[in-house]
Formats: C-alpha cells, structure tokens, sequence
C-alpha cells in the first residue's frame, strides 16, 4: 500500500521529540495550533481541529506510545485517511541529536490528495525541527503550503 515517508534530523534529545509528538500539549505547538481533544493513553483518541469549527477534522486512535516510538491508526476524518497508520520513531544519535522517521502508511492509493498531505507533513515536521532548535514551530494555518478544495 503506498505510504508517506520523511526522516528528519533534530538536535534535540528524543525525550524531548518523544513529548512533541505524543502529547496534546505538543502536537498543539507544532502541528494543530490549537486545543487537541481525547485522551493521550494508549486505546484512546486524539481528536484534532484545524479550523474555528467544533467537528475534528482528524480523529487518531493511540495504538502505540513508547518512548521511542508513537503510532496512531485513523478512525476518523478525512476518508483517504481512515484505515491509515501515522509512526512517530524515535532514534538517538550519537550526538544527542534524534533521527525522526515518519510514514504516513496505508493508504488505498496514491492520490492527488495523498501527494498534498505529503508536502504538508514534511513543512509541519520541519516547523517540529525548528521549534525545538531554538526557532519558530509552524502549526497551521502557518505551516500550511497547500489547500485542498
């Protein structure tokens, strides 16, 4: 099935990636630029809103979140979405640096939408690298290069 992949290097220790990516707090800074809802135990559901509406535009269910690993299945949003997989790896360098694989995997088949989502991941895991190297996170709406219509 095809997926998204990004790796990324960030110089910072994967503790400190480990709570950008697995907490509300977190994913609020760097991606969602506002309130994440649900609950952050494995089992549960993070609910993420991108806009001034009270409906999640993406509904993640906690499958895995260890510290060096976070891994959600979609349940709800978009329908290229739904039945998709998003891993957060976290793995040390030997400089204190943390490498980041990201996949966005499973989807039914690459679509233009898939192509668009891409592009997004990769500006908001940069925004991710830059906040947490002293920079500006980028959360949207400022992270976002692209609508869909």
């Amino acid at each position: 099935m095809p997926e998204i992949l990004h790796r990324l290097t960030i110089d910072a220790p994967p503790e400190e990636v480990h709570e950008m990516v697995a907490t509300k707090a977190g994913l609020e800074r760097w991606w969602t630029g506002r309130e994440v809802g649900g609950d952050e135990i494995v089992g549960g559901e993070l609910l993420f809103y991108f806009s001034r509406g009270d409906e999640a535009a993406a509904v993640m269910e906690i499958a895995e979140n260890t510290p060096d690993r976070v891994v959600w299945h979609c349940v709800g949003g978009p329908t290229d979405w739904q039945g998709t997989a998003v891993t957060f790896s976290m793995k040390p360098a030997s400089d204190g640096a943390t490498t980041l694989p990201f996949t966005h995997a499973d989807w039914r088949e690459p679509t233009e939408f898939m192509h668009m989502c891409s592009t997004h991941w990769a500006s908001y895991l940069i925004g991710l690298k830059a906040g947490l190297e002293g920079g500006s996170y980028r959360p949207w709406p400022q992270g976002e290069v692209n609508r869909w219509p």
